[in-house]
């Protein structure tokens, strides 16, 4: 089969296409035909070296598909199911890996693209929104990169949950977007002063919470952004990781509370996990969540979406074909 591997860390040069072996499934494992792997930030911290790898190494953890064998041990899927995951060990290729633990039926009402583009993102939004700072009617919320794939879905969850958002966004074709799916206000970042224009949203007050995945650009102004003793939620780094600072900054900001979340701690067992993506899958068959699917590629390709989507040239979720 052939997959999408790097050798050393770099740009998207680094990026080869080549025929590997098909990959036995391990005890506790399962192995799958991808006909859909999701595109995330991740996946370009892992090429650019951001994130350490073993070498050389198969890119891609979310994905979903047609299980074509399990490992010893697994009783929850068989040959023939249709599964989704976001723990994939190598998603770009023609045929994955994946813990049983960690992944999830896919519904007949969804589709192989829908699961892929909903799954990893979708549960992300889901523990911001839901387990982070969780929510509620009146609360006031700065979600950046809002036409983003977690933006979108980020924002239509923080209107069921009855918050008011003002998101981010680098041009008013974004903006559309933004407020299609819901938010109350939008800031074109390139053209004014995101923290002033969420001061003024808030009547001075600042909002109770910033769900940042953007990191490096926006820290500062996101830390401004906040009321006193509201929450910087830093989950992403696609501008660059955030910078060091000391502790005090917080307490001169207004007592503000920092965290650093991640998905694998917000899904640690299989209920977990399962409860999340039955969530989404559920809002999605009820018409509650739409999942916008920006662009696709063919998996041969990964180099030029992994261009779009550093570049900022993409809204909604991007997926490989292979």
């Amino acid at each position: 089969m052939y997959a999408i591997r790097i050798h050393e860390t770099g740009g998207v040069e680094k990026l080869r296409t080549e025929d590997v072996p098909l990959p036995e499934p391990g005890a506790g494992e399962l192995r799958f035909r991808v006909e859909a792997a999701g595109l995330n930030f991740i996946d370009t911290y892992k090429r650019s070296g951001l994130y350490a790898v073993k070498l050389p190494h198969t890119l891609g953890q979310e994905a979903a598909g047609v299980v074509t064998a399990v490992g010893a041990g697994v009783t929850d899927f068989r040959a023939g199911d249709r599964v989704a995951s976001a723990a994939v060990n190598g998603a770009y290729a023609e045929e994955a890996i994946a813990p049983a633990a960690q992944t999830v039926p896919v519904p007949g009402g969804v589709d192989s693209r829908l699961a892929a583009a909903v799954l990893l993102q979708g549960m992300t939004a889901h523990y911001l929104a839901c387990s982070t700072f969780p929510l509620h009617a009146g609360d006031a919320a700065l979600v950046h990169a809002g036409a983003g794939g977690v933006g979108l879905l980020l924002t239509q969850m923080a209107k069921t949950r009855g918050a008011r958002v003002i998101a981010t966004v680098g041009t008013e074709e974004k903006a559309t977007l933004a407020r299609e799916a819901g938010a109350d206000a939008v800031c074109v970042y390139t053209r004014e002063d995101f923290a002033a224009a969420t001061r003024a949203f808030t009547g001075g007050r600042g909002v109770d919470v910033v769900y940042d995945g953007v990191g490096k650009e926006t820290f500062e102004g996101s830390l401004n952004s906040l009321r006193p003793r509201g929450m910087l939620v830093s989950f992403g780094n696609a501008s660059g990781a955030v910078p060091a600072f000391a502790p005090l900054l917080l307490a001169q900001k207004g007592s503000l509370f920092f965290t650093r979340p991640t998905l694998a701690h917000y899904t640690q067992t299989p209920a977990e996990l399962r409860a999340r993506a039955d969530d989404l899958f559920a809002w999605i068959a009820a018409g509650a969540l739409a999942v916008r699917i920006g662009a696709t590629f063919p998996l041969a390709a990964a180099a030029e979406a992994h261009r779009a989507l550093e570049g900022r040239g993409t809204t909604g979720k991007v997926l490989l074909l292979p």
